[in-house]
């Protein structure tokens, strides 16, 4: 094969008797290990390859070191038929600034990934960095420059509209929302140390006007109003799915553990600003409890602390009180209105444009083995009188015509802490029959770092013929993802989805030429071919 280097730079592979083609990768240390390029022959640097036949079906990966064992590719079921497969790109893929980082990286990264036979990928768009310095001013360039580049490789784009922050990269609400919080720290979730979490907003101040005259529904309609404007050449042909965020890093719950605290704990009540406890006041007066409504519950353990530590989740304990199903009820319902307001927000503004609308749910699976279910009660899940607290909440996306996301299907109960309690396969079974219920689609994804098991346990949830899932996500794309150990288990997962089947182009004629894009700047990377 006659392999020639373009330096602006492109690479034009020219097809000869070889029937093969290899894209490379080389990972480093230090700020090399965020970087993703085309490797040579030279380099010194563990490689991993995907070896694509241009004759047959057939996708091989090649690691430089042994291969670990790792899932074995089996005949696709026809449950898997459906799946969709698609990659979550780095939460900082463009910045506050609206540049793209690492543009070359993820140009390349996402080539390798059309060549697995993705179908898309996931692109995070934070309010923090597109309506960051004043209210109604967008700036939308560098979400414009990662859809160009997406619609250009020839892959999908789901769209994730992210109206939170995030501690890990830093990113905050927009610069004017938070000088308002500033003088008017009410429109945060605060504990009752007085701790305020500011990566979202309350769910209390929905409909009331604290951002410089305007609810957050209505500066969140603007938001959407602007995104489909701006998107529109894309909206059906490249964004193919678009996700409201609901709360916490995009989740329907309340940030029960705030402020990274290991999560040994079963959580917080987030029910100490200004405007949860004036609608706390008025529901207890409503009620005929008025004392009920002067402050959350006295006997919850504190964030460290384990469930059983004091009264109020214990069996017999304040959870299954008249009070207990008093607070809990009220605490709950501000989650299951808020995320039926911002569904009905995001489906008036899409109507009519044929792109379907996500939510997701968390996965809250410590101490699920408990009767309490503490970890589920503190982030604002659940219903009394026998009502299903899950298929409560899919009720409200059926009406909205919403899909929900369910993250954590690559974790498995014996992986697990015997000493958390935790179920994460009855969690997740327990969610999707809820949604099969209520005629809800689901989406799935996999927990935020690789656990042991992982690729085999997402195969099985997946083959999963009671509840078929139509799209999976895999978080995240970065260093960790294209190393070489992790990015070989991943390429032999995607085999097990995948028939990996070529498109018109791959199957052209030998003496066809192709030119691959990957990236732009200066410079000219090398590029290594069998």
């Amino acid at each position: 094969m006659e392999v020639s280097v373009i330096g602006n730079p492109q690479a034009r592979i020219c097809r000869a008797e070889l029937a093969y083609r290899e894209l490379g990768f080389r990972f480093g240390s230090g700020e090399s290990r965020n970087r993703v390029t085309f490797c040579n022959q030279s380099s010194k640097w563990k490689e991993i390859a995907i070896r694509c036949s241009h004759r047959s079906v057939k996708c091989e990966a090649i690691v430089s070191d042994d291969a670990p064992p790792f899932l074995k590719s089996a005949p696709k079921p026809k449950s898997l038929e459906s799946v969709k497969l698609f990659v979550g790109l780095p939460l900082d893929t463009v910045s506050d600034c609206n540049n793209v980082n690492h543009l070359k990286a993820i140009t390349a990264g996402l080539k390798a990934l059309k060549l697995l036979g993705v179908e898309g990928i996931e692109l995070p768009i934070f309010w923090g960095v597109v309506e960051k310095e004043a209210a109604g001013r967008y700036e939308w360039s560098g979400y414009l420059a990662v859809a160009e580049i997406v619609k250009q490789v020839g892959l999908k784009l789901h769209a994730s509209l992210s109206f939170h922050g995030s501690k890990h990269p830093e990113i905050g609400l927009p610069d004017w929302v938070a000088k308002i919080g500033d003088t008017e720290p009410g429109i945060y979730f605060t504990d009752r140390y007085g701790q305020q979490y500011k990566d979202c907003l309350s769910f209390a101040v929905d409909d009331v006007p604290v951002l410089g005259g305007k609810t957050p529904m209505e500066v969140y309609r603007g938001f959407c109003d602007s995104f489909k404007s701006a998107f529109s050449d894309y909206m059906g042909n490249t964004i193919t799915g678009i996700t409201l965020g609901l709360g916490p890093d995009g989740e329907l719950r309340y940030p029960s553990h705030q402020h990274d605290v290991k999560r040994s704990g079963a959580g917080e009540f987030q029910c100490y600003d200004k405007h949860m406890l004036s609608a706390l006041k008025a529901y207890a007066e409503s009620t005929g409890n008025p004392l009920w409504g002067l402050r959350g519950p006295h006997d919850a353990p504190a964030y460290d602390q384990q469930p059983n530590s004091s009264s109020f989740f214990s069996d017999g304990g304040s959870w299954e009180s008249q009070y207990g199903d008093f607070f809990l009820s009220w605490y709950s319902s501000l989650l299951s209105s808020h995320a039926d307001r911002v569904l009905s927000v995001a489906s008036s503004a899409f109507s009519g444009i044929g792109v379907p609308l996500c939510g997701k749910l968390p996965l809250l699976h410590q101490w699920h083995k408990l009767r309490s279910q503490p970890s589920e009660l503190t982030a604002g899940f659940y219903s009394s009188n026998g009502q299903d607290r899950y298929e409560a909440i899919a009720e409200i996306f059926a009406k909205n015509s919403c899909r929900m996301i369910i993250p954590g299907m690559d974790l498995s109960d014996e992986h697990q802490s015997p000493e958390s309690l935790s179920s994460p396969e009855s969690l997740l079974t327990h969610i999707k029959t809820s949604c099969k219920k209520q005629g809800v689609v689901v989406s799935g994804q996999n927990s935020s770092t690789p656990v042991p098991g992982g690729f085999e346990r997402i195969v099985e949830n997946l083959k999963d013929g009671n509840v078929g899932i139509d799209l999976f996500t895999y978080q995240r794309m970065g260093a960790l993802f294209f190393s070489p150990e992790h990015f070989h288990a991943f390429t032999v997962f995607v085999r097990n989805l995948s028939q990996f089947e070529l498109s018109s182009d791959d199957k052209a004629a030998d003496v066809e030429d192709e030119t691959v894009s990957i990236g732009s700047g200066t410079g000219a990377p090398s590029l290594r071919t069998a």
